[in-house]
């Protein structure tokens, strides 16, 4: 799909191997990507001064945990070329912001803590982490009082674990269950392109969701692109 572009988006999973995803009700894309990211590496040292001497001989004590910072929108106004993309689905603020803290924040009563997750972004991005902090800015608000443009930052600690590790090398893009909402126009095969960088897998991608007819697709529907065995025959 030529002109295509990545959107940033966050999985969430059950387990510390991220291998149970959470439904898509729970994973976020962002409307418009952050328009940069930093990633921070700290390491531990051990500071105290040497023996007899005044000045400091810092000592290594191990690697320390990478964060990553995102800052990103949430808008209502309208006003922003490319934020909806080609979904006619207009999503207030509100719902956005409360989609996006229930990916990275709810409590899951299941593992009794937040959830792990994987932020990816093109090929820039595959972070396995949790979320450690997220400031929330309201900048903009209608005639009413409410808000119509919300600035987030958010802070993501890696997870380094023998699990999370093995994890990060075996997992890509097309491991993960992708989800579209179908909007006018939009063909099976494109998108199934679009997702595993060939459309000779829209066959499965049509078994996957029940699908009926490969020609017309309900706009307004959800599909889904799931991992799968590409070695499978199509036919």
């Amino acid at each position: 799909m030529s002109g295509s572009l990545n959107k940033l988006v966050i999985h969430c999973f059950e387990d510390k191997n991220f291998k149970k995803e959470v439904k898509p009700d729970a994973t976020f894309t962002v409307p418009i990507n952050p328009e940069s990211f930093t990633k921070n590496l700290k390491v531990d040292l051990e500071k105290r001064n040497a023996h007899g001497s005044p000045a400091k001989d810092p000592k290594f004590i191990s690697v320390g945990t990478e964060e990553l910072k995102l800052d990103f929108i949430l808008d209502g106004t309208g006003t922003m070329e490319g934020y909806f993309g080609d979904n006619s689905s207009k999503t207030s603020v509100h719902d956005s912001l409360d989609k996006f803290l229930a990916c990275v924040n709810n409590y899951d009563g299941k593992i009794h803590r937040p959830r792990f997750l994987i932020v990816f972004w093109g090929s820039e991005i595959k972070f396995l982490c949790v979320l450690s902090n997220v400031d929330i800015n309201h900048t903009l608000f209608d005639p009413q009082g409410y808000p119509i443009r919300i600035k987030i930052s958010a802070t993501f600690v890696g997870y380094n674990s023998p699990a999370s590790k093995f994890a990060q090398h075996k997992i890509s893009s097309t491991d993960l269950t992708h989800y579209k909402k179908i909007t006018a126009g939009d063909r099976l095969d494109l998108l199934t392109y679009g997702i595993y960088n060939d459309s000779k897998y829209f066959f499965q991608v049509a078994r996957a969701n029940k699908l009926t007819t490969l020609r017309k697709l309900r706009p307004g529907s959800n599909i889904s692109f799931p991992p799968f065995d590409k070695k499978e025959n199509n036919g």
